[in-house]
C-alpha cells in the first residue's frame, strides 16, 4: 500500500487537519505495511519543517517548488498536485492503482477553502470521501466485496474501492518523533519534473483573483445587557419569534441575466442578484458537469454545507471554472459576481472574482443548523451538567468551543468555529465563551446572538444582541425555578 499525504506548510507548520491526515496514514501503514509519502507544494523555506516530518517515520518527503507556482489558487494548486502524483506514482491512469490512498486535511488554516482535496480527486478521476472522522482499510467480511476503505464521516458511514482520496477532520493528534530518530533528506522537484502546463500554473493559471482584502468587521452587533430575570424573558421572546428572516438575501440595482442555484434555500439567498434564478436539484458530479457543458450558464451557486463543499470543487475542476468557497456575501455589477469570504480564521475578509467565464461559489445559508444552539466555553467547564439541562430546557442543540474540545471535555463533532462547524441558527447562546474571532466568524449568520459571561469586557459582547454578566450558575438557578 502507498499512502500519499497532501499537506500545506503555512508558516512552517501543518494545520490540525493535515496533522490528523498524516497520523491516519502512519497508523494505516503500521497496520498494513507499505509506505507513507508526504507531498507539499511550497517555497524552498518549507524544506526544513518538511524534513522534520521524516523523524516520524515518513518514507518519502517530497517538496514541489518552482517560481512558476507562486500565486496559485486552488484550481492551479490541485492541477499541479494531480500532475505530480501521476509522475511520482509512475502512471498516468491513477485509477489502475488499487493499492493507493491519498489523504489530506479537511482544509488549510489560511485559505480555509476545503477545495484542494476534492479537486485533486476529480482531476485524477478517483472517488473522494470527505470529512472523515475515522479511516480504516476494509476487511473482507466487514463490508461490500468491492470496497477497500471505509470511513465514518460527518454525514454517515462511507466506503469506496481504491484508489481513493480522503479528507480528514481533526480527529487525532500527530505522534511525537522517537528520541533517537533522525531527519532524512527530502526530495525536491520543480516543474521540469512535474511537467505542468505553465499557462495553468501560478497567477496566470489561477481561475480566481483576490480583488481586495480587509480586516473583518463583519458580525459586530450592539449588545443590550440584561439581568438574569430579563434574560429569561428575552430568550422566550426570541425563541417564539416567527417573523421572516433572510439575512443572506441580497438585492442589486444591476443584475445578472441568470443564476443557477442549487436548492431552494440557495435560490432565495441569491434572488436579488439576477433577473432569473433557475433552481437546480442536488445531482451527482457527472450530471452537473454534463448539464453545465450542454447549457453553458454564467453563474452557479452551491450551498456551503458539507455536501456542497465536497461536490462544488469537483464540478469546478471538471468544467475548468473558478470557484469561491464559503462565501458570506455576493454582489454583482451586472457582469461579474463579487464574492466575499472569510480567511485566516475569520481575521480578514477577501473580495474575490472568478476569471473564468463560468463563475461558481458556495454560499453560507441560514438553514445549516437547528433553530436554537447553546455553546459552552472553558468558562463553564465545571458546570456542564447544568448547561446541558439549560440547553434541554430551551430545546437547543449543544455546541462547544475549541477550548473545551481540545481539553477532551466535549466531542469534536460539537465544536463550533472555523476548525469545527459554521452554523446559522435562529438563536445562538454562547456561555462562558471569550469571543475569539475563529468562533464568532462561524456563528455570524445567527439571527440573534446571546452571550453569558461575567467579564463585561469580553470580546464576545462585541458580537451579541443581548448579554448577561451574571455567573452562569446564578442564571441556571433562576431557570430551574421556572
Amino acid at each position: 500500500m502507498t499512502y500519499i499525504v497532501l499537506v500545506k506548510l503555512s508558516r512552517g507548520e501543518l494545520s490540525y487537519f493535515d496533522e490528523a491526515a498524516l497520523e491516519c496514514a502512519l497508523r494505516l501503514r503500521d497496520l498494513s505495511g507499505g509506505e507513507v509519502w508526504v507531498l507539499t507544494m511550497s517555497p524552498e523555506r518549507a524544506a526544513e519543517p518538511l524534513s522534520a516530518l521524516t523523524r516520524l517515520g515518513v518514507d518519502r518527503a517530497i517538496l514541489l517548488s518552482d517560481r512558476l507556482y507562486a500565486g496559485s489558487d486552488t484550481a492551479a494548486t490541485s492541477y499541479i498536485l494531480s500532475r505530480a502524483i501521476c509522475r511520482l506514482v509512475g502512471i498516468q491512469n491513477i485509477q489502475a492503482r488499487n493499492d493507493l490512498v491519498i489523504l489530506c486535511g479537511r482544509q488549510s488554516m489560511d485559505g480555509d477553502t476545503a477545495q484542494v482535496g476534492p479537486s485533486v480527486a476529480a482531476r485524477l478521476g478517483i472517488p473522494v470521501i470527505a470529512n472523515a472522522m475515522s479511516v480504516e482499510l476494509a476487511s473482507c467480511d466487514s463490508i461490500m466485496d468491492n470496497a477497500d476503505i471505509v470511513c465514518d464521516t460527518r454525514t454517515g458511514r462511507q466506503q469506496s474501492a481504491l484508489p481513493a482520496l480522503v479528507t480528514v477532520e481533526r480527529i487525532c493528534r500527530l505522534r511525537f518523533p522517537r528520541m533517537r530518530s533522525k531527519t532524512r533528506e527530502i526530495e525536491r522537484y520543480d516543474n521540469s519534473y512535474v511537467g505542468a502546463d505553465p499557462d495553468r500554473c501560478g497567477q496566470r493559471g489561477s481561475l480566481t483573483r483576490v480583488v481586495e482584502t480587509f480586516e473583518s468587521e463583519r458580525g459586530r452587533r450592539s449588545c443590550v445587557f440584561l439581568s438574569p430575570e430579563q434574560l429569561f424573558i428575552k430568550l422566550k421572546e426570541l425563541i417564539a419569534d416567527t417573523s421572516v428572516y433572510n439575512k443572506r438575501a441580497t438585492r442589486s440595482a444591476v443584475q445578472l441575466d441568470e443564476i443557477w442555484a442549487v436548492g431552494k434555500a440557495t435560490a432565495e439567498a441569491v434572488r436579488g442578484l439576477a433577473k432569473r434564478v433557475r433552481i437546480i436539484e442536488r445531482l451527482e458530479v457527472g450530471e452537473y458537469v454534463k448539464l453545465i457543458k450542454n447549457e453553458q450558464p454564467t453563474a452557479v451557486i452551491f450551498p456551503a454545507d458539507l455536501w456542497g463543499r465536497c461536490v462544488a470543487p469537483q464540478v469546478a475542476s471538471l468544467v475548468e471554472a473558478g470557484l469561491c468557497a464559503d462565501c458570506i456575501r455576493l454582489e454583482t455589477d451586472g457582469e461579474r459576481l463579487y464574492m466575499y469570504r472569510p480567511a485566516f480564521g475569520g481575521n480578514i475578509t477577501a473580495k474575490i472574482v472568478c476569471k473564468s467565464r463560468l463563475q461558481m461559489a458556495t454560499l453560507r445559508l441560514p438553514s445549516e443548523s437547528g433553530d436554537i444552539v447553546v455553546s459552552a466555553g472553558l468558562g463553564v467547564r465545571g458546570e456542564l451538567d447544568k448547561l446541558r439541562a439549560f440547553a434541554e430546557s430551551l430545546g437547543a442543540q449543544l455546541g462547544a468551543s475549541r477550548g473545551l474540545v481540545d481539553a477532551g471535555v466535549m466531542p469534536y463533532d460539537s465544536q463550533i468555529g472555523v476548525t469545527g462547524r459554521c452554523i446559522s441558527p435562529k438563536v445562538y447562546v454562547a456561555v462562558g465563551i471569550s469571543g475569539a474571532v475563529q468562533h464568532m466568524a462561524a456563528v455570524e449568520g445567527a439571527r440573534y446572538i446571546v452571550g453569558i459571561n461575567p467579564d463585561r469586557g469580553a470580546r464576545l459582547y462585541d458580537y451579541c444582541d443581548y448579554g448577561c454578566t451574571a455567573p452562569f450558575e446564578e442564571i441556571a438557578d433562576i431557570y430551574y425555578k421556572y
